[in-house]
């Protein structure tokens, strides 16, 4: 059987493709196509850059640094691939790699992380942030990005069986596309990260710092709280906003290497999440340290924290409710046990996404007979 992976960009090493990564193993004869991709990415997945093919987007000027800007060409791009000679087509998609041209013989299997975000739910945040609400440029903005809807929606029929990242997901399929799917939960390396029973007196996020993740929304919480710490690891194009809003008791470390961002995301007295995340595996890999998770009630936490036992909800992205959340956690502190908190992650792990991935896979050949 020939096998064909798709991802939609190969430039960074994030959530996605750590779950492709997997995926590869399981299946690491598999060809593997992309828009565009990068060395060190491919690298750090271990996929072999003889065994990947980009598209012609990786041709265009600029291509590895502002692949966003051929956002209208990404459609007409992942269906220039040539799948023809492949059995098995899985696609690992949060933009158009599950678009991808197929035949009546092949059966394809998307785990879908989410239908395009800045196309559907983040459409009107998108327009807002990129200062593209008037004008010529959003008229511009907005017509290509209709387009995109139309296409992303006609080409999810494409797929045979859609696998979500959370059931959160798998309601936003059934939203967009009518479709059903099967949740899988992303795989988390929570046998590499080791119990921390005794925390420090001060709390940590980490984040890259754009606006979705809203970690100017916790600075600012924290700068109305000056007797506690936190400390924050991270960068991105939000740092300046970020830093004008900092006050002494709060530690802006930029950009670290993994192994300065665990030591203390285990140390910490609380992990502190703002961002409505579609799973989010950083909330899962503080709980695998045993620290406790201050979140805001949407998304896939409320899959992966569990209220009142590995951690606490607010209900609104306010400095309010985040200040409310922190206060609650000092008065429950004593409630939270590492070690409970630590066996509530262990079943995230890896080895349990790789079972549950390839018997899926398995008994979708079965039933299709190819």
């Amino acid at each position: 059987m020939k096998i064909a992976l798709i991802h939609d960009w190969l430039i960074t090493y994030g959530g996605a493709e750590r779950v492709l990564k997997e995926i590869f193993s399981l299946f690491p004869d598999a060809d593997v196509f992309t828009l565009i991709s990068d060395a060190d990415c491919l690298e750090q997945i271990g996929i072999p850059a003889l065994r990947v093919k980009d598209s012609f987007i990786a041709k265009l000027p600029k291509a590895k640094t502002k692949y966003r800007s051929y956002l209208a060409l990404f459609p007409l791009a992942i269906e220039d691939f040539d799948l023809s000679e492949y059995d098995l087509i899985i696609s690992s998609s949060f933009s158009v790699a599950k678009g991808v041209m197929v035949n009546s013989n092949q059966l394809h299997i998307c785990y879908c992380h989410s239908p395009v975000r800045y196309a559907w739910d983040l459409y009107h945040q998108y327009l807002r942030e990129a200062n593209l609400e008037k004008g010529l440029k959003s008229w511009i903005a907005k017509s290509i990005l209709h387009k995109i809807r139309v296409w992303d929606a006609i080409s999810s029929n494409r797929v045979d069986y859609f696998i979500a990242n959370s059931n959160y997901i798998a309601k936003r399929i059934k939203r967009v596309y009518n479709r059903n799917a099967v949740t899988i939960y992303p795989n988390v390396d929570v046998e590499n990260f080791q119990l921390v029973e005794k925390k420090e007196n001060f709390y940590f996020t980490c984040s890259r710092l754009v606006p979705y993740k809203r970690i100017d929304l916790i600075v600012e919480a924290f700068a109305l709280m000056p007797d506690k710490k936190l400390i924050v690891i991270g960068d991105g194009p939000e740092m300046k906003k970020i830093r004008s809003k900092a006050k002494p008791n709060i530690t802006l470390m930029g950009f670290q290497p993994n192994n300065v961002l665990h030591e203390y995301m285990g140390k910490a007295k609380a992990f502190v999440f703002a961002a409505e995340e579609d799973f989010g595996i950083v909330p899962v890999e503080a709980q695998a340290f045993g620290t406790p998770v201050i979140a805001y009630g949407k998304g896939g936490v409320l899959e992966t924290v569990k209220d009142g036992e590995t951690g606490l909800f607010f209900d609104s992205q306010t400095t309010d409710a985040i200040i409310n959340a922190v206060n609650l956690f000092e008065k429950r502190s004593m409630d939270f046990l590492p070690e409970s908190i630590r066996k509530h992650a262990e079943q995230f792990n890896t080895t349990r996404f790789n079972s549950q991935f390839k018997t899926f896979v398995e008994s979708c050949i079965t039933a299709s007979k190819i």
